[in-house]
């Protein structure tokens, strides 16, 4: 069986601007074909991103799709960038890697988890993610983005009932008249006024909660790591299970945000390989490991992060903030290892940014999901997705 050609595309969304994800196809000579996602669809940079597939697939045209590890390796030495490199070239390299597993799933019939080594727990606890944005009806977009404590507290209170026991917030995303924060808001100390519309926040959302459901802190490396330790210390009054992304990851500044707050850290969106986690595990700088399968190199790398994860004594909730695409190649290898902590189910795989451009939306039952028995990852996006791309481009 050999790679033919690969189909690479930017999918429309109703806010391009904002959420646009990046997929490939890949086909091969006996017909099977691929599906896989890059991660680097928010924020800016994704028409790197969507090069950087389109570049990768130049590689692996006429090789053999089975052999995953050949293939990787082959992207990552032969891109001369991969070495040492960082979210692009890693965005790129998963979006290929996710698709060759799809087919390989599809080849001998059974779904990916059975290949990485079987399933260890058949349901997956999931947290409601990003509640900040809002969470309302699966499809509805009219979300409630949460400004005041009534709306935190308000939020937090329809995924409590829809059965989550867990759920993330940012309190810091805007201020207390729902502009969003700039770094000037956000460098150096924070202010008393800043820390008070914080702990107004977290505290109507524990208040909401209750004492039995799990809140994670997010913080999307917002502040400094000097803002970083005041949020850390007041978040240690509400029963935080974990502090994501306190400020920018770095080794050294992370190490410096442990000594100050007892809030186990939880990192990874912005970490890409192996061998910058390896780093964070030997200094024990992270009690939760959050790598993305979009943009850490798919899941040839993920799971050897996960494994590693697990030589640490570390917990790892793979990190997901793409297309439904992206929850179903997480959910394969969250249900194969035993360092499994929590799933995350973001927001916008609720809201119709991300609904109709693939074949399923799964979502979960009572705070818990199942994972897929299709053969391969159990996805594919749709033709009439791929027909809408704003950017397409085929390589063969």
């Amino acid at each position: 069986m050999k790679i033919t050609k690969v189909e690479v595309f930017r999918l429309s969304t109703v806010n391009n601007r904002q959420n646009s994800p990046i997929g490939c196809r890949i086909h091969t000579d006996t017909g099977l074909r691929g599906d896989g996602e890059a991660g680097m669809a928010y924020g800016v940079g994704g028409s790197a991103a969507f090069g950087m597939v389109c570049d990768l697939a130049e590689l692996i045209i006429g090789l053999d799709p089975l052999r995953t590890e050949f293939i990787w390796e082959t992207m990552y030495k032969k891109s001369f960038w991969g070495q040492n490199g960082g979210p692009v070239v890693f965005s790129g390299i998963a979006a290929i890697d996710v698709a060759l597993w799809d087919i390989k799933g599809k080849y001998y019939n059974v779904p990916v988890y059975q290949l990485l080594g079987g399933k260890v727990r058949e349901k997956l606890r999931t947290y409601a993610s990003q509640l900040q944005f809002g969470w309302g009806q699966v499809g509805v977009s009219d979300h409630l983005w949460a400004v005041t404590p009534e709306d935190y507290a308000h939020n937090v209170k329809l995924a409590v009932e829809e059965g989550f026991d867990a759920v993330k917030i940012d309190f810091f995303d805007r201020d207390e008249e729902g502009k969003p924060l700039n770094f000037l808001d956000t460098t150096g100390f924070l202010t008393p006024k800043q820390l008070k519309m914080v702990e107004a926040r977290m505290k109507a959302a524990r208040e909401a909660a209750g004492d039995e459901v799990d809140i994670i802190m997010e913080n999307h490396s917002y502040p400094d790591a000097l803002g970083a330790v005041q949020l850390g210390r007041l978040a240690e009054k509400y029963h935080i299970l974990a502090f994501e992304e306190p400020n920018t990851p770095t080794p050294q500044t992370v190490e410096y945000i442990t000594k100050y707050t007892s809030v186990p850290i939880a990192n990874g969106e912005r970490i890409f390989s192996r061998w910058q986690y390896a780093e964070y595990f030997k200094k024990n700088l992270l009690q939760l490991a959050q790598p993305d399968i979009g943009n850490c190199g798919g899941i040839s790398e993920v799971k050897k992060i996960c494994d590693m994860a697990h030589a640490f004594d570390v917990g790892v909730q793979v990190h997901v903030a793409g297309s439904p695409l992206a929850t179903n190649a997480a959910l394969h290898v969250e249900c194969t290892i035993p360092n499994f902590v929590i799933h995350e189910h973001h927001t916008c795989n609720r809201m119709d940014t991300c609904l109709g451009l693939t074949k399923y939306n799964l979502q979960p039952e009572n705070g818990y999901f199942s994972v897929p028995e299709l053969p391969g990852i159990g996805n594919e996006f749709l033709q009439e997705a791929i027909d809408r791309a704003i950017l397409y481009k085929l390589v063969e």
